[in-house]
């Protein structure tokens, strides 16, 4: 793992093996939907990967993620019974946002194997130069989300960076 990249706490990844996955599931519809309406040329730029099926394998936490960007759609399953997918990113759930933020470049991140690629390779890249393309902010759409919450929840957000390390809004400036 990159000397940059925190490691995530041994105690969040314990505590989010009990979360029920209908509720993570409700909240990673609601920010799926808010992404893709919020940021169309996403998925203008993906083309004819917009309908490949992403599993998204943050390997620190106890479940992974199907994306499935044409229909704005990302749901949460066990480990156990990972769905089909056209193409898995595995990593680290710090070098999946560091990614995401524009703290770590994705190419660096995969050559050095913090993130690894099976499957459709040509959409994973797809997918990587929409998202960097967008300038995603995980705080900022999550915000967008909580309406009058949120202040308090982007206090909470840099107060849990802080704490973690992980990048949870976009740095300007950053490579």
């Amino acid at each position: 793992m990159s000397p940059t990249l925190p490691r995530l706490p041994r105690a969040l990844g314990l505590a989010a093996r009990p979360l029920p996955l209908p509720p993570l599931n409700l909240l990673l519809g609601r920010l799926t939907r808010r992404l893709s309406d919020a940021h169309p040329a996403m998925l203008r730029r993906l083309g004819d990967h917009a309908a490949r099926r992403f599993l998204i394998d943050p390997v620190d936490l106890p479940w992974v993620l199907l994306l499935q960007p044409q229909d704005a759609t990302m749901t949460a399953h066990s480990r156990a019974r990972a769905p089909a997918h056209d193409a898995r990113i595995a990593g680290t759930l710090s070098a999946f946002l560091a990614m995401m933020h524009g703290a770590e470049d994705g190419d660096a991140l995969f050559f050095s194997r913090d993130l690894t690629v099976e499957g459709d390779t040509a959409a994973v890249l797809a997918l990587r130069n929409a998202m960097d393309d967008a300038e995603l902010d995980l705080t900022e759409e999550l915000a967008a989300l909580s309406g009058p919450f949120a202040r308090p929840l982007r206090r909470v957000l840099a107060g849990a960076e802080r704490v973690t390390g992980l990048h949870l809004h976009r740095i300007e400036g950053m490579p």
